[in-house]
């Protein structure tokens, strides 16, 4: 049949092929999904190398270039050829030692290829592709070759050419905040540069999520748009003229597409971690994941102070209180900031006071640490750097042996500054060069500090950190980071987080790892009163929708003695978890998810809404078929809103099974959260 007598829609499709296949382009190679759902396809189109993506026979992501930029050499871009392929698939399952389910299966069709120079010094590159049912990742790798021993990279050339329309939510990057930006949603066609994850909604409906795996001494990847809905790897600068020195062989990061029919679908993949090498640190059961109160929230509020002084939070005697609230409340964890010299004066961006191997004359880290001990109960250290790395580095070793020494098994680190600040001095004395918090000198920094910790049985927390890209799999001690606006920017924010900010979370930067909110304000207020857009249930959903193996229970103690009926959440929620399920949920406007408790029958349920109230069915097929359940519900009270009644709750309960179905009624900047306790 000649192409003119086709039906009209085929007659479409093709010409979209034939725009996704330049008339000069070669396939030289391809892969297919296990479900053969995603199709990969690799051209050299007059030596440059391009790759699309297609799924369901449809093209999904159009011809996009490969290749770099260097220093010292010639660009690897044009004039190569294919010269060799080969391919494998795996499918293994393994088990994580924490994390939001404990058995992963990692099911891909590999397809390694290498391109060689026509002419001059004749370099190969070699591409490698793993594509599974639910996306694809690749990365580059530099073989071992005379004429490229000393690599110098001042740009990667990836592309990712988007053919679908689409919407995007996404937040700037190269911006003064790092990652701490309220989401955008733009048509993709307005995005300018952005950090990943960026996830994006095609108007047929596909969901897809741009991100990078295993970020090990290299520059961390934004994307900028250069043109229509092509996307440009933009590689972190550096103080050296270089965004990545390496020398070869290696490899680069993975370039990573999440794609799903569903929004959930994003959240319940597992691609981000499959692509990451697995665990390095064999047993790490001394980690445990737990919950955590801590003197925080009154240091954002203004009660207290980090500097010493008449209002001083890290005393002694505050501390105290916390262990006893701890303990008393089944938390394992205590942190405290402030506790160590430093913090006197201007220490913003200004770290060089700082002393982590002694306490302040009011902290008796000593005795707190064997009281702590009597109760139960950790402290929790805490590496504020003020962005002075080098001098932390130098502190280092003794510091994390003085935890070690006093039984403090969590670690969380900060780098105060603005972006592009981090102070970096590598002699004693010598000049200092300024980096990025996400550049390739920072993503080494913070590789060595997990592993010091991990020598000594630690786990690391860090705040303006760089991004997670899964590395948790490799190095489970590194167990999660801030990197988004938290829970302080409802103290001080302005404007603080609005109703719609967990519901974007959830599909945005969660989708690169666990996040450290600080959730479970129940006072519902920021510093001077400034209302916290939120109601008391959602407060509590957020510790099921908002996924991290350590979770605070940020408010002070006296509020929560008065909510006790809205703290008993708190305290029975797990943060480990045998299994997770996104039920339903729309980037910034909804979301539920389930997690099945880690060693035990119980169900967790969080639902949140965005400025609006909702109404929406919760399927109880996930429950184990043959038991009877108590559903102990915390809700929404009658009328309630964030904005005039917040404080409206009401907890009850009721007899559940599988195949049962609950409706969740969530106020405007509401929520909904549910144990699913097993009766038999």
């Amino acid at each position: 049949m000649s192409l003119s007598r086709r039906p009209l829609t085929a007659l479409v499709s093709a010409l979209v092929l034939l725009t996704a296949h330049p008339a000069l382009a070669k396939t030289v190679a391809s892969v297919e999904s296990p479900d053969h759902s995603l199709r990969v396809e690799l051209d050299v189109d007059d030596g440059r190398i391009g790759y699309r993506v297609f799924r369901d026979d449809k093209p999904l992501i159009g011809t996009s270039r490969l290749g770099f930029l260097f220093q010292n050499a010639e660009q690897i871009q044009r004039n190569l050829a294919f010269t060799s392929q080969q391919t494998r698939s795996a499918d293994e399952t393994w088990e994580q030692p924490w994390g939001e389910r404990r058995v992963t299966r990692n099911h891909y069709n590999e397809l390694r290829t290498r391109f060689t120079e026509t002419i001059n010094a004749k370099r190969a590159i070699d591409v490698t592709f793993r594509v599974f049912d639910d996306g694809l990742g690749f990365r580059y790798e530099f073989p071992d070759q005379p004429s490229m021993k000393d690599v110098r990279i001042t740009e990667e050339l990836t592309e990712f050419d988007v053919v679908p329309n689409a919407t995007a939510w996404w937040i700037p990057a190269g911006e003064w905040n790092r990652y701490e930006y309220l989401y955008n949603r733009t048509p993709l066609r307005e995005v300018s540069q952005a950090h990943t994850p960026v996830t994006l909604k095609t108007d047929d409906g596909t969901y897809l999520s741009f991100h990078e795996a295993a970020l090990v001494d290299y520059s961390s990847m934004w994307l900028r748009r250069i043109e229509g809905q092509r996307l440009k790897a933009q590689l972190s600068p550096g103080s050296e003229g270089w965004k990545v020195r390496r020398t070869a062989p290696f490899t680069t990061p993975w370039r990573t597409i999440t794609i799903s029919d569903r929004a959930g679908g994003l959240v319940e993949s597992s691609l981000i971690l499959n692509l990451n090498e697995p665990n390095k640190l064999g047993d790490v059961s001394w980690f445990k994941p737990a919950k955590y109160v801590g003197v925080w929230w009154s240091l954002h509020l203004d009660e207290k102070t980090w500097a010493t002084g008449p209002k001083h939070g890290a005393t002694t005697e505050e501390t105290k209180r916390h262990i006893d609230f701890a303990a008393a409340h089944g938390f394992r964890g205590v942190l405290v900031e402030g506790w160590n010299p430093g913090w006197d004066g201007n220490w913003f961006a200004n770290g060089w006071d700082f002393d982590f191997t002694r306490a302040t004359p009011d902290f008796d880290i000593e005795g707190l640490s064997k009281y702590a001990a009597a109760k139960g109960v950790h402290l929790i250290g805490h590496h504020e750097t003020g962005c002075a790395v080098s001098h932390y580095e130098r502190q280092l070793p003794k510091a994390l042996d003085l935890d070690a020494r006093l039984g403090i098994d969590v670690v969380k680190t900060g780098y105060v500054c603005d972006a592009g600040q981090i102070e970096r001095q590598d002699v004693d004395g010598g000049p200092v060069l300024r980096e990025w918090h996400d550049g390739q000198w920072r993503a080494n920094h913070q590789l060595r500090v997990v592993q010091e910790a991990a020598k000594r049985h630690i786990a690391i927390v860090d705040h303006e950190p760089i991004k997670d890209t899964g590395l948790r799999r490799t190095y489970p001690n590194w167990i999660a980071r801030e990197g988004a606006r938290g829970m302080e920017y409802n103290a001080w924010g302005n404007p603080p987080n609005p109703p719609e900010h967990e519901a974007n979370l959830v599909f945005t930067r969660m989708l690169a790892g666990p996040f450290d909110f600080t959730p479970g304000v129940l006072s519902l207020k920021g510093r001077g009163g400034q209302p916290i857009q939120s109601t008391i249930a959602k407060q509590l959903a957020n510790y099921v929708v908002i996924y991290s193996p350590v979770q605070m229970a940020a408010d002070l103690p006296e509020h929560y003695a008065q909510h006790m009926n809205a703290f008993r959440f708190i305290e029975d929620v797990p943060t480990d978890w045998e299994d997770t399920k996104v039920i339903n949920g729309e980037p910034g406007d909804f979301v539920t998810v389930v997690r099945k408790q880690r060693g035990g029958n119980d169900w967790f349920v969080g639902s949140v809404t965005d400025e609006n109230a909702r109404t929406l069915t919760l399927p109880l097929d996930f429950l184990d078929a043959g038991r009877r359940y108590e559903a102990q519900i915390y809700r929404d009270g009658d009328g309630a809103d964030w904005k005039t009644s917040p404080f409206a709750f009401v907890v009850e309960t009721r007899s559940v099974k599988r195949g049962d179905v609950l409706t969740l009624k969530l106020a405007p900047g509401g929520g909904e959260a549910i144990r699913l306790k097993a009766l038999r």
